[in-house]
C-alpha cells in the first residue's frame, strides 16, 4: 500500500489512539475530531476522536523515545508518522487574558483557521440545523470565543507567522441573520489582519444577497473564496441540512460564477462531504459542473463528528473515496485547475482529503 492509499484509509477508517491524543481538534467548524499526521511529506486529517474511529481497524500511539507515530493495523505495525508540534503562538495571550487558541488555531501543519462568529442562526432549530455540524461544540466547552473581534484575529496571525511559520489563513463564519450571510464580518476581519501582516487568506460564508460582496473582499485582501455545498442533490441537502437547502443550487451557481469573475478561475471552492448519501454519479457530475466553471470542487470523506445528529453515520468506504478522487482527478486536469495554483484555503491545504494526489 502507497503512502497516500495508507493516509486515504485512515482518513476513512480513522484510528484508535492509545495513550494521550495530544495536539487534536474537537468539535467546532472545519475538521473535528481530528489529529494532523504526516507520512513522507504528506499531512492528512486523521479522526481519532470520534465514535466510528473506535471501530478501526488502525491504532495510533506515540513511540516516548521518538516521538513519532507507530500505526498497527490489526495489531501489525504498518507505518510510522510524525505529528506537528504545539504551536509556539498556543502559549500567548491577549492584553485582556484571552488565550490565542480560542482565537485561531492550527489546521495541518502551517494553516491557520478560525470561525469569526461561532453562531449560526440555523443551529439550534432541529428542522433548520445542518445534522453534521459541530459549531457550537467548541462554544459550549469553553475552547472558543463567540465572536472574535478583527484586531484579536490580527495580533494571532502575526504571531503565528512569526513563531510557526504559518503560510495561510482561513476564515469561516456561521450564517449570522443578516443579507450578507457573514461577507461583512469576514470583510472587516480580512482588513485588520492584512494590515499587520502579509499573509494570504480565505474567507468562508454562504452566498451573500449582493454579489458585489465578493469584489469588496478581495478589496479588503481576500485571495479566495470558499462556498460550501456540502452535499450536491436536493435529496440529501433536504434531508441533512434542511435549513441551508433553502438556499437553492441555482443560487449557488449564480454565487460561483460571480466570485470567479473576481477572484479568478481555481481561486473560488466548495466543500463536499462525500458518504451522507449523495451517489457518486451526483458526485461526478457536480464536480464536472463545478471544474467547467472554475471553482474546485474540494471532495472529502464525510466523518461522523461526536455529539452531532449523525455521530452513528457509517463512515464512506475506502474504495469509494479512491474512485472518486480518480474520476475528479482526471476532471481537475481537464479544466486546468490545481490546488498548488489556489492561493489560500481548503484546497491549497488538501488536509482534509487525499485529492491532491490525485490531480
Amino acid at each position: 500500500m502507497s503512502a497516500i492509499e495508507l493516509l486515504s484509509d485512515l482518513q476513512c477508517n480513522g484510528m484508535k489512539w492509545e495513550g494521550e491524543v495530544g495536539l487534536s481538534r474537537k468539535g467546532g467548524a472545519g475538521p473535528s475530531d481530528h489529529k494532523a499526521m504526516t507520512l513522507d511529506g504528506q499531512t492528512l486529517m486523521i479522526p481519532v476522536l470520534n465514535l466510528a474511529s473506535q471501530d478501526s481497524p488502525y491504532t495510533g500511539k506515540t513511540d516516548p523515545l521518538t516521538g513519532k507515530v507507530i500505526v498497527s493495523k490489526n495489531q501489525i505495525p504498518v507505518a510510522t508518522l510524525s505529528a506537528p508540534a504545539r504551536p509556539k503562538f498556543y502559549d500567548l495571550v491577549t492584553a485582556d487574558g484571552i488565550p490565542y487558541d480560542q482565537i485561531a488555531t492550527l489546521h495541518s501543519h502551517d494553516v491557520l483557521a478560525t470561525t469569526v462568529l461561532q453562531h449560526c442562526i440555523r443551529m439550534n432549530g432541529k428542522t433548520t440545523a445542518c445534522q453534521f455540524c459541530s459549531i457550537d461544540q467548541s462554544l459550549k466547552s469553553g475552547r472558543a470565543l463567540i465572536r472574535k473581534r478583527p484586531d484579536q484575529l490580527a495580533e494571532v496571525a502575526k504571531a503565528a507567522v512569526e513563531l510557526d511559520g504559518v503560510t495561510q489563513m482561513v476564515l469561516t463564519t456561521g450564517t449570522p441573520n443578516t443579507p450578507d450571510r457573514g461577507a461583512e464580518i469576514l470583510y472587516d476581519s480580512v482588513k485588520a489582519i492584512r494590515a499587520q501582516v502579509d499573509l494570504p487568506i480565505q474567507v468562508q460564508c454562504e452566498p451573500p444577497n449582493d454579489f458585489a460582496w465578493f469584489q469588496k473582499l478581495k478589496d479588503a485582501g481576500a485571495v479566495s473564496i470558499g462556498m460550501h455545498l456540502e452535499a450536491v442533490s436536493d435529496r440529501v441537502r433536504q434531508q441533512i441540512m434542511p435549513g441551508k437547502a433553502e438556499v437553492s443550487l441555482d443560487v449557488y451557481f449564480a454565487a460561483f460564477d460571480a466570485a470567479v469573475k473576481v477572484f479568478g478561475r481555481g481561486q473560488v471552492s466548495t466543500y463536499i462531504l462525500a458518504g451522507l448519501g449523495d451517489t457518486q454519479q451526483e458526485i461526478i457530475e457536480m464536480t464536472e459542473n463545478l471544474a467547467k466553471r472554475g471553482v474546485y470542487p474540494f471532495v472529502v470523506p464525510f466523518v461522523p463528528i461526536q455529539g452531532t445528529a449523525l455521530e452513528h453515520h457509517p463512515k464512506p468506504d475506502p474504495a469509494f473515496m479512491q474512485s472518486l478522487y480518480t474520476q475528479i482527478g482526471s476532471q481537475l486536469r481537464q479544466y486546468g485547475l490545481n490546488s498548488q495554483d489556489t492561493q489560500a484555503g481548503c484546497a491549497k491545504c488538501g488536509a482534509c482529503s487525499s485529492l491532491k494526489a490525485y490531480e
